[in-house]
């Protein structure tokens, strides 16, 4: 019996965009602590990044990803988020005639700019969309001085 597969171009994209992230990175040293774990990534979930006035939002759609599952760290000014999604068993008896879901390790980051207060960022997870918040630093306002 032959089984159907769709050709999608997307994942020979997404094959050759980790390659080409894995060459560059291998160019700037400040990422090589980090490497590691992008190497090992087989996919890279849809993320949104904004700045505010106070802070930085990253919001991750992780879904059918228990919490448990992700890794949120914040080192050296590089916001990294990793974790893992298992595969569905293929049953007996079950032919799936198409497979789009990704799954295995999945790895982002992001180089934060220095004025952050980095002891106040919060996460939160729901419903499968993981929140970052990131404020900024108090920023010291100029003040004037009274000459006499």
């Amino acid at each position: 019996m032959n089984s159907l597969i769709r050709f999608t171009p997307n994942t020979e994209l997404r094959r050759m965009q980790r390659e080409f992230d894995r060459m560059f990175n291998d160019f700037f040293p400040a990422t090589r602590t980090h490497s590691s774990h992008s190497e090992n990534a087989t996919w890279a979930p849809r993320v949104d990044l904004s700045e505010t006035e106070n802070g930085y939002q990253i919001v991750v759609d992780l879904p059918g990803i228990p919490k448990k599952d992700i890794t949120l760290n914040f080192h050296e000014g590089v916001l990294s988020i990793s974790g893992s999604r298992t595969n569905e068993t293929k049953e007996e008896g079950k032919n799936f005639l198409r497979v789009e879901r990704s799954s295995g390790e999945f790895y982002r980051s992001f180089n934060i700019p220095a004025a952050i207060q980095s002891d106040k960022i919060e996460a939160s997870y729901k419903d499968g969309v993981l929140e970052v918040n990131v404020p900024k630093a108090e920023v010291v306002k100029p003040q004037k001085v009274k000459i006499s």
